[in-house]
């Protein structure tokens, strides 16, 4: 399953998601590959390796041509990731956003799928969870049209659910394209049960998106906000707190519904 988490606005969780998705996943004992596609690498620094060149980065894909395979690093218990490098902020200049730039990521991916296949010893996954940067560009793009679903965190501010309004409105501009309706799932997070806006957001998000909400929040929690801090996952950081479990029921209803 590919599955790219992406929101238009910074700051709403779409790197912790991730993250933290992806290690609820490898505590079922699932292999994940991650790509980091946003040029500030929060991911890649999580994982806590330096990229001192471009060309050992996903940068380097676009740019050389060089197959995801050889670009991907292991990242141990949850899997894999092909790590990002500030040189990603170029892609949309250098190569414009023709077909064949859209569907790149996707071929990319297919052919990795084509040489696991062939080869045992490969990058060992059964999911792609892609970590996309907050704008509308090429990298993005490459993303959704490399995704079989799309996992949107809308923070609970209006800001974040506005950048969410513009998602689906993205999404369904691009359906005549993609010649599908890509399946989507609104994720509230940093959900704060002492505001009352919270739950105003929430209420909101229903009202727009029905059913795509998820019905797990993500609630606001300190192991969650400072676990990148020790370049961990909450599961490692604080298997027992309240972020962790919201994770593990994140997963358990993505899994129940078919998403997953």
């Amino acid at each position: 399953m590919r599955v790219a988490i992406f929101n238009q606005k910074g700051g709403v969780g779409k790197t912790t998601t991730t993250l933290n998705l992806a290690a609820a996943l490898s505590r079922h004992g699932y292999r994940n590959l991650l790509i980091d596609l946003d040029p500030q690498a929060h991911l890649t620094s999580i994982h806590g390796t330096t990229i001192p060149d471009a060309r050992t980065s996903a940068f380097a894909f676009y740019q050389h041509n060089h197959p995801l395979e050889d670009l991907a690093i292991e990242w141990p218990t949850l899997g894999w990731l092909i790590p990002a490098h500030a040189e990603l902020i170029k892609v949309d200049s250098l190569f414009g956003k023709g077909p064949n730039t859209l569907n790149r990521l996707k071929q990319g991916l297919n052919e990795l799928s084509t040489a696991n296949s062939a080869d045992s010893a490969g990058i060992d996954h059964q999911n792609i969870l892609i970590d996309c940067c907050p704008f509308l560009g090429v990298l993005s793009l490459n993303a959704i049209f490399a995704a079989d679903r799309i996992l949107v965190p809308v923070s609970s501010d209006h800001l974040s659910l506005r950048g969410a309004q513009q998602i689906e409105h993205t999404l369904r501009a691009l359906e005549p394209v993609l010649k599908c309706r890509l399946e989507r799932r609104y994720l509230l997070t940093r959900f704060d049960r002492r505001r009352r806006m919270s739950f105003e957001i929430a209420d909101k998000m229903k009202a727009l998106f029905g059913a795509d909400v998820c019905t797990t929040v993500i609630s606001e929690n300190v192991a969650i906000a400072e676990s990148p801090a020790f370049n961990r996952d909450v599961f490692k950081h604080a298997a027992n707190s309240r972020g962790a479990q919201d994770y593990l029921a994140l997963l358990a209803e993505l899994q129940a519904s078919g998403f997953l």
